[in-house]
């Protein structure tokens, strides 16, 4: 039930991070993988990371907020494999500032990047997975699906709609048999976050001293869920949301 032998996997912002963290998990799992960023460098690093695991990896460059680019992302993919069969909607950015000080600009900049990218991406393999007679969307939301933080407007939004997005196409494919689900990743140790540590020296601790597990995440917590959601194990579950965070949320 957790094979994905055979199976084509499609994940943005690959390259790094949580999307590698899950690329890995689909690779062990069998499945080849095509990792879609635009830093070509990074790109190929994570392609040898993947074959190292003897998974099948390619690497394609793709701005996954501009249409044009992401049609023509997905066309390359079917021409050389002829299916697309799991997507992981994971491409984002973030800007940290207050409402008041966030520049229409920005704002559409991280709606485009962290939203309507996996609403084009989803809307352009959904008829090669109708075409195969079945299809996995993962899309990657955040604690800030769930919480506001005040220096994150944007980000939160976009997170908090990815959700909603997940819920609509999983009610509209699911006849499709197409599952969409979303995946809300708790605080993970990845450049983004450490970054953020720079930032905040006291953010470590803080987040640690709310987290059951008593530990900050690793990409790597992030390939079961990944599998799981990929594979014919979780056929009967769709438009949900998976927390993956140590028990952050839990706590009051």
């Amino acid at each position: 039930m957790f094979d994905l032998k055979g199976k084509v996997a499609l994940v943005t912002g690959g390259n790094g991070g949580i999307g590698l963290g899950m690329a890995r998990g689909l690779a062990k799992a069998g499945a080849s993988i095509f990792v879609a960023a635009r830093n070509e460098e990074k790109s190929a690093a994570a392609v040898q990371d993947l074959q190292s695991l003897g998974a099948e990896a390619f690497a394609v460059q793709v701005d996954v907020s501009d249409e044009k680019s992401v049609g023509e992302m997905v066309t390359t993919i079917v021409r050389q494999c002829s299916s697309i069969d799991i997507l992981i909607n994971n491409a984002g950015m973030n800007i940290r500032k207050q409402p008041q000080d966030l520049p229409l600009a920005q704002w559409r900049q991280i709606m485009d990047t962290n939203l309507t990218s996996a609403f084009l991406c989803a809307r352009d393999v959904y008829p090669h997975m109708k075409r195969s007679g079945s299809g996995k969307i993962i899309n990657i939301g955040s604690m800030l699906s769930i919480f506001g933080v005040s220096h994150l407007p944007a980000y939160g939004s976009s997170k908090g709609g990815l959700v909603q997005l997940t819920k609509s196409l999983a009610v509209a494919w699911a006849m499709d048999n197409i599952q969409v689900n979303a995946v809300l990743p708790g605080w993970i140790d990845t450049d983004l976050t450490r970054t953020a540590n720079e930032k905040d020296p006291t953010l470590y601790e803080r987040i640690l001293g709310r987290t059951p597990a008593g530990r900050w995440g690793s990409i790597d917590d992030l390939a079961g869920v990944a599998v799981f959601l990929a594979c014919r194990a979780s056929d009967f579950i769709t438009g949900t949301t998976v927390v993956v965070d140590g028990g952050y949320s839990a706590l009051c």
